[in-house]
């Protein structure tokens, strides 16, 4: 009996080591594609080999066809451009698909025009309804928009948009009465007010005096919120973005997963808690995890001041257009400490908003002590904005391994009235990219989506020729702090799969990896940086699937 098994024996053994041997096949090979990698060890490749969700090979068109099965897909790019799929690191995910469907007033340039479209939006909604969102600008007018201008066209609907920063609204009389606000309104610790000479309300509500109007917002019923995250995935993959940071998403996450369980989820999404429940997120790793490669977390969110648009960003010394006041700080810096001090105890991320040079040199210290304080661990704080930095402070985000989560498209905005806010010298370290970069730092980008738009093209651009919007720099704002296009592509994609902790299984495209790319309609990296503003995604892949497909779109 043993004699007769001993042949068997063998031959089985033959046969795995045949298989072990073999060629790993594939269901899909992109061939005749210029590759851009993001693996320093392989730049660039001509094909990609695809299984499943997962690539297995990428080189030359030879070596990768070893890989083709029978029944595999063959797909001839024709020498079009790929990249990585783009990682945008900083998104408010629900309120931009909710946006998309609200009054659009980013680019209303007059105080007529924005009256005009707030009173056209109203007239095709049902009365009683809000009228929200809005991401207006106001930028040269003669003053902040007020509720004067609009109660008279929005007399059935409570209005509350926001300037495009999401740190300033606008409320109508409608609003403020369903809220029960009037003149008698105490202010409100980090936020601000707005009233006119008469100590009347404006209308203007700032930072957490916001929460005075919001709080009396009706929620979005399941249905809106699914309906929103769904319209918020299709523009996402229509720029190119195949993963998301989004910071704000623990309140929305049972929204996450019934778009998920329904099989419409096309994005990544990683997403953090507000950092004051930070206890919530603690309780939720130790029992359900940190999740998987489609919804995952493990970090908490938090602020230090508002924004520079609004005069609310902390500055070490006051405005230049407003003297006496220096920005205002959202939560105390001992509040700041001491959730800090809690969640990274807990073994968790912590990523805080801090835009002006007082916030950010508070929170590199709150950062440095609470890592003396615990010990060594690979913890990446970040500061979400970084945008004014003080030049001594430019060198302790590589000192401290502290991420620099920027917004490069923000830069060729605020440019065009920046140093009117904040003067010429303190403008030189403004989105600081070159300087981060040269300190050691890790920079990792993204939009601020609803804030600005979700367009990793544009951002490259943005941080490689700083070119500002009105068009006033050619040669870019503040031209020093430009970085190259590769540079600005690793921010989009390993760098920002490093800030939540996911660059081993995405970020490049290599052997191992999650078949996450795009391709585009050219080379980025043979173009001069100011073609790249024309440029289009022509398809979006995530898991090996394709999600966005320009021609489809047609």
């Amino acid at each position: 009996m043993k004699r007769a098994l001993f042949p068997a024996a063998i031959i089985l053994l033959l046969v795995a080591i045949s298989c072990n041997n073999s060629t790993q096949t594939s269901d899909m090979i992109i061939t005749n594609a210029r590759i851009w990698t993001g693996n320093a060890d392989q730049p660039f490749a001509e094909a990609m080999a695809v299984s499943g969700d997962t690539i297995v090979a990428i080189g030359s068109n030879r070596e990768v066809m070893k890989h083709r099965s029978v029944s595999g897909t063959l797909i001839d790019l024709g020498g079009m451009f790929v990249v990585p799929g783009f990682i945008d690191t900083h998104v408010h995910l629900l309120q931009g698909g909710s946006n998309l469907a609200s009054v659009q007033l980013r680019d209303a340039s007059t105080p007529e025009e924005f009256i005009k479209r707030i009173r056209e939006f109203a007239a095709t909604q049902k009365p009683g309804t809000w009228i929200l969102g809005g991401d207006w600008d106001g930028m040269g007018w003669e003053s902040l928009p007020a509720r004067s201008w609009i109660d008279s066209v929005t007399s059935d609907h409570p209005v509350f948009v926001s300037r495009l920063d999401g740190h300033m609204a606008l409320a109508n009389s409608l609003a403020m009465k369903i809220a029960g606000i009037d003149r008698k309104v105490k202010d409100v610790t980090g936020g601000t007010i707005e009233r006119d000479a008469r100590g009347e309300l404006t209308g203007i509500f700032k930072d957490n005096a916001m929460d005075l109007i919001s709080v009396k917002i009706p929620e979005q019923s399941a249905e809106e919120a699914d309906l929103a995250l769904v319209a918020a995935m299709k523009y996402l993959a229509s720029n190119g973005v195949t993963s998301v940071h989004a910071l704000d998403a623990a309140a929305y996450a049972d929204g996450l997963d019934r778009v998920r369980a329904s099989g419409r989820q096309i994005t990544r999404i990683y997403y953090l808690q507000t950092i004051s429940r930070w206890a919530d997120m603690k309780e939720q790793v130790e029992r359900a995890g940190r999740g998987d490669r489609w919804l995952s977390t493990g970090g908490v969110k938090g602020f230090v001041d508002g924004s520079l648009g609004s005069h609310t960003a902390a500055f070490l010394e006051p405005y230049t257009d407003l003297p006496t006041d220096t920005g205002l700080f959202v939560n105390s810096e001992q509040d700041l400490y001491t959730w800090v001090s809690a969640a990274d105890k807990a073994g968790l991320q912590v990523a805080i908003h801090a835009i002006g040079d007082r916030a950010i040199n508070t929170l590199l210290n709150i950062y440095e002590r609470v890592a003396a304080e615990n010990g060594d661990r690979d913890r990446r704080f970040r500061i979400e904005h970084s945008q004014h930095i003080a030049p001594a402070d430019i060198e302790r985000y590589g000192k401290l391994k502290v991420i620099a989560s920027m917004q490069p498209y923000h830069a060729i905005d605020d440019g065009r009235w920046a140093e009117e806010y904040i003067g010429p010298e303190r403008a030189k370290t403004t989105y600081a990219f070159r300087s981060l970069l040269d300190s050691g730092a890790t920079l990792a980008f993204g939009s601020d989506w609803f804030v600005a738009p979700a367009t990793p093209l544009e951002g490259i651009y943005a941080a490689a020729t700083r070119r500002t919007l009105d068009g006033m720099n050619p040669g870019g704002w503040i031209p020093e702090q430009k970085i190259t296009v590769e540079e600005a592509l690793k921010a989009y994609t390993i760098n920002a799969a490093y800030a939540s902790f996911e660059e081993d299984f995405k970020g490049t495209l290599e052997p191992g990896k999650l078949a996450d790319f795009v391709v585009l309609d050219r080379d980025i990296t043979a173009i001069d940086p100011v073609e790249i503003y024309d440029m289009k995604v022509q398809q979006t892949w995530v898991g090996g699937k394709k999600v966005f497909d320009r021609t489809e779109e047609q």
